[in-house]
């Protein structure tokens, strides 16, 4: 990560207002849910909610509540501090930007249970196969060209959408025009370009890393609808046919409310939802993906002496 990622260009092109003036957002406490938002509205000069500005979705909740949380929305402040040092011993005190938390037992919020909703029959087969076909990347081959490796490591993506909090990697940057919405991924530098209005989807044919997306306004609140995803970016071990339902809405000068809603029926057997707090943050700098490029020609060179060394065996 080494030079800063200018959005200049982007936000000309969009013709797209000064960001907001922020600052960055410390560990709160863990709100009540029956918190109420903001009364303060924020306005682009065209008129539309602004939610421009630099963020984080870096988060230490777990995506599912453990058991020993069961019943629980959050955690007591004595649970919350614990866990935090806990991660801080585990990951050898230092854990990049993932330190925030809002004392929530799970980033998933429906079902109530704080867990996924149960698997289908074909989504658990898929889901298996996916883990043979990492570990064959990660460890194995056969490596016959890069197609045979994951796609981090071809530096393609970082993840599928929608994004749960990582270990790193877990800036954004928003920038508005009128009639767009732009999402710069810090992770690796990819761009979502969403139209605002009623554009109907790609046609069916037609499959993207990160989906079609179309978004409108619900009062103050962005909502982007995705589908059209492709083969290769399977979340959680969804389909293709995975549809995403992401709302964002302005809370704070340094807060925005994110919540996403999936639907793949040949994966699970009902849609379920999570929440996940953006809080400012400093400049998004750039994912340079240098060593994966490096570590994909060694895989490669090294599979091809490999390959050279046993026909030399055998022809002896």
């Amino acid at each position: 990560m080494c030079c800063r990622v200018s959005v200049a260009l982007l936000a000309a092109a969009l013709l797209a207002a000064p960001a907001i003036a922020q600052t960055k957002a410390g560990t709160k406490a863990a709100a009540p849910a029956s918190a109420k938002p903001s009364a303060k509205k924020w306005r682009t000069p065209w008129g539309d909610p602004d939610l421009q500005g630099s963020w984080s979705n870096s988060n230490l909740t777990p995506l599912e509540r453990p058991d020993k949380y069961a019943g629980r929305e959050f955690m007591t402040t004595q649970e919350r501090n614990d866990e935090e040092k806990k991660r801080a011993k585990d990951e050898g005190g230092s854990y990049y930007d993932a330190s925030w938390t809002d004392g929530r037992t799970s980033l998933i919020v429906d079902p109530p249970n704080g867990k996924m909703p149960p698997t289908t029959p074909q989504g658990e087969k898929r889901q298996a196969q996916l883990k043979k076909d990492f570990a064959r990347a990660r460890n194995n081959g056969p490596y016959d060209g890069p197609e045979d490796m994951e796609i981090r490591t071809r530096c393609i993506i970082r993840d599928a959408l929608p994004r749960i909090p990582a270990a790193y990697g877990n800036s954004y940057e928003i920038v508005q025009g009128p009639g767009y919405v732009a999402i710069f991924h810090e992770a690796i530098h990819e761009t979502r370009v969403i139209p605002i209005g009623k554009q109907p989807h790609l046609d069916g044919s037609v499959r993207q890393w990160f989906g079609d997306a179309r978004g409108h306004w619900e009062g103050d609140t962005l909502v982007v609808e995705t589908t059209n995803f492709n083969d290769e970016t399977a979340f959680q071990g969804a389909t293709r046919n995975l549809k995403l339902v992401e709302k964002l809405t302005r809370a704070a000068d340094d807060k925005i409310d994110y919540t996403f809603t999936v639907s793949d029926p040949e994966t699970w057997t009902k849609p379920w939802s999570a929440s996940i707090p953006w809080h400012t943050a400093g400049p998004v700098y750039e994912y340079a993906c240098h060593e994966d490029n490096i570590d994909m020609y060694g895989i490669l060179t090294g599979a091809r002496a490999e390959e050279k060394k046993a026909g030399a065996a055998r022809a002896k």
